[in-house]
């Protein structure tokens, strides 16, 4: 097979690790630590080591590997360079998003390097590491395309400043091989020797672990916090028991180069190694190199957040139609340009625009000044605002479109446009603004609160439009002092609503440290919380076989409006995932319902006999499966005019993943455990479109 030239660009993940300090300390133990350096094997004031971050390429790499359709049998692992942003700590969950940069051909039979990167986030929302990977693939070279450059490397004509001993044991892939890294090369005598090794080798990320041990013992002993990057290129294998030695020059400050050696062979094993450390860089929200779009920014909160992004470095579209607060008027160009006038005179980069939100036309104008001036939108809060107040009965047509037309039509006329920038180049963040009045209701402003809370509906589908771009939608209720609540709210409590309370969680919010997307929060007077709509459990009136009276509906009243117990979804096909499992009925252990001497392969195999042809015409569809457990591995079953074909391995395109271990696999084909049952139990993972799941029952006879 060929190597698949469309996958550059193409997205990795996001794939979250869970981990423990027990994980961080069996790593530390897997690559030679122990009593001498205590600080990573003991929970107590546990330090992870920075090199820990390698255990996530065991999840990334497969992925990578099956988008890139490399040829598995010649894969080695090239190069790896690891950037480190902040400490990892103990414990957590670790989510990696990463893509596939570039091929690089070296020739007919002399391979080729696949090279891709990934960037972790701890679930506190601190950017932990990147991580670029390079994969040489022997047997996939000559496909036409460009080699890669040749980087000078040199190493200093004198001693090592350093020379670290180390002798990993006999019995080190045992250990390490628990840290994620199973493969057989490292465990089995007879595969290895298949490969052509005496016996099982060393993992190349183990040694690069003992190396990550001795450039911290050498050159920031005891602050391993202080590892800022990590490069190297791996050149010979190991075998267990055989000294390394781990030789450092530095170069400059904050700088070293690196190699082990092994002394039994006096080979390189690991080559053309980078170290880099020094200080830990403040922990700021910044927006260095982003360009952001603020509407409504000649005043108030709009205002604020303008300076406040232009302050941490962003380069800010100021935009203001200049209007009257209940927009009438003709417009004035004077409020964005005095806010362009404080930003450029504290030092940073603006443009103002006067272009009305409430048309296509504006918006399109807006999103058009962030390209002319600064050449692409990274960032955009739609935060202008009228307000018309008036109770239901007189809220006449025209005040009541008027307000959709600035706040909700507004958010759309602009947002379309950005997001398409965002969409191209993999990377946004939209801001909308909602009300507590929206969220909860005010008397006299039907018009104002029915917009805000449409915006919340925009937000909901455009976080799952986003999703694989890296564009995180997200909505603020901001409580503050502006143009718009000052005859609203008591004059004393006015005075407390300072806008720049509110700021910091839109920053926030905006930033690249924020991994959440989809959510609303309140924010007010240095008050912040998380509003959601909560579903209750709910009850099955009258078993779903005949549609119930509203006597009965009565009867169970209590239980349909108790939110008890009640959940959050993020999309449509979870709530419904929900409402079908409601119907379900309990089935036994999954295990003991296992057809005897039925295996998951056959199960695969036997497929195409057990396809309902005639309830397929018109179903397209791919089901990608991922089964667990030792009689495991993937299959992807493609569904097209009444036909069905089976094949092993990953499918470049599935519109529906299922992820199982092979037990409960098993049951679930012989019919012994409902779909929807697996599902809500969590013996199922379905991802992609989570509907076309229920087919499975339909399409197959059980």
């Amino acid at each position: 097979m060929a190597l698949n030239l469309d996958a550059i660009g193409k997205k990795i993940g996001p794939i979250s690790k869970d981990y423990t300090w027990k994980d961080a300390v069996l790593y530390a133990l897997g690559v030679g630590a122990g009593f001498s350096d205590l600080e990573y094997c003991y929970e107590k004031d546990l330090k992870v080591i920075p090199s820990f971050a390698i255990t996530t390429l065991y999840d990334v790499m497969p992925e990578a590997m099956g988008l890139t359709n490399v040829n598995l049998a010649g894969i080695l692992h090239g190069e790896q360079e690891l950037i480190f942003h902040n400490p990892i700590p103990p414990e957590g969950t670790m989510t990696s998003e990463g893509r596939i940069l570039n091929y690089y051909d070296k020739g007919e039979q002399k391979g080729a390097l696949v090279v891709a990167e990934a960037e972790t986030r701890h679930s506190n929302g601190q950017k932990l590491f990147t991580s670029n990977m390079t994969i040489f693939s022997r047997l996939d070279g000559g496909f036409g395309g460009e080699n890669r450059p040749r980087e000078k490397f040199e190493f200093p004509d004198r001693d090592p400043d350093f020379m670290v001993d180390m002798s990993p044991s006999e019995d080190q892939p045992l250990i390490y091989r628990l840290s994620g890294d199973t493969f057989q090369l490292h465990v089995d005598p007879e595969f290895a020797k298949m490969a052509g090794f005496e016996k099982p080798i060393m993992h190349g990320l183990c040694t690069h672990g003992y190396a990550c041990r001795a450039l911290i013992q050498s050159l920031i002993p005891g602050e391993p916090e202080k590892a800022r990057r990590m490069n190297c290129r791996f050149s010979r294998p190991l075998y267990p028991g055989m000294s390394l030695q781990v030789q450092i020059w530095k170069t400059g400050e904050g700088q070293a180069v690196w190699r082990i050696q092994n002394m039994e062979t006096q080979e390189i094993a690991i080559d053309n190694g980078l170290f880099e450390y020094g200080d830990v860089p403040k922990d700021e929200v910044r927006f260095d190199n982003k360009v952001a779009v603020v509407t409504g920014a000649g005043a108030g909160l709009g205002r604020v957040y303008a300076l406040e992004l232009a302050k941490r470095g962003a380069k800010v579209v100021v935009n203001d139609l200049g209007g009257a607060r209940d927009g009438s008027g003709e417009g004035s160009s004077s409020p964005a340009d005095q806010v362009v006038e404080e930003i450029k005179a504290a030092g940073g980069e603006a443009v103002a625009n006067y272009d009305n939100v409430a048309t296509v036309e504006g918006g399109e104008g807006i999103v058009k000044s962030a390209l002319d001036a600064f050449g692409t939108i990274d960032i955009l809060i739609n935060n202008a605002g009228i307000l018309r107040d008036k109770s239901f009965v007189k809220m006449d047509p025209e005040n009541w479109h008027a307000v959709l037309d600035v706040h909700l039509n507004g958010a759309y006329n602009v947002t379309r446009p950005a997001f398409a920038v965002m969409k191209e180049q993999g990377y946004g963040r939209i801001l909308m603004t909602t009300s507590a009045a929206g969220l909860y209701g005010n008397f006299g402003q039907t018009n104002y609160t029915a917009a805000k809370m449409a915006l919340v509906g925009l937000m909901n589908t455009l976080k799952l439009e986003g999703q694989k771009y890296d564009i995180h939608v997200n909505t603020i209720a901001p409580v503050a002092a502006s143009r718009l609540t000052e005859d609203v709210l008591p004059p004393d409590f006015f005075e407390k609503l300072k806008p720049e309370f509110v700021a910091p969680l839109a920053l926030y919010l905006c930033s690249e440290k924020c991994a959440d997307t989809g959510n609303v929060y309140n924010a007010g007077m240095g008050f912040y919380n998380r509003a959601a709509i909560v579903t209750g459990p709910g009850v099955v009136v009258g078993e779903g076989k005949e549609i119930p009276s509203p006597e009965a509906l009565a009867e169970n009243w209590e239980k349909v409006k108790s939110l008890k117990g009640a959940k959050t979804y993020f999309q449509l096909n979870e709530q419904i995932g929900d409402l079908m499992a409601a119907f379900s009925q309990p089935a036994g252990d999954a295990a003991a319902a296992e057809p005897a001497g039925l295996s998951v392969a056959e199960v695969f195999k036997n497929m195409p006999n057990n396809f309902i042809s005639e309830e397929a015409q018109g179903v397209e569809v791919v089901f990608q499966y991922t089964i667990t457990g030792s009689d495991g591995g993937d299959w992807y079953c493609d569904i097209k005019d009444g036909t069905c074909t089976i094949a092993s391995g990953k499918h470049e395109k599935p519109i529906c993943s299922l992820e199982m271990e092979d037990q409960d696999f098993l049951a679930l084909m012989s019919g012994k455990l409902p779909a929807m049952q697996a599902y809500t139990s969590g013996k199922l993972k379905i991802g992609g479109d989570l509907m076309k799941s229920q087919l499975i029952e339909k399409l197959f006879k059980m």
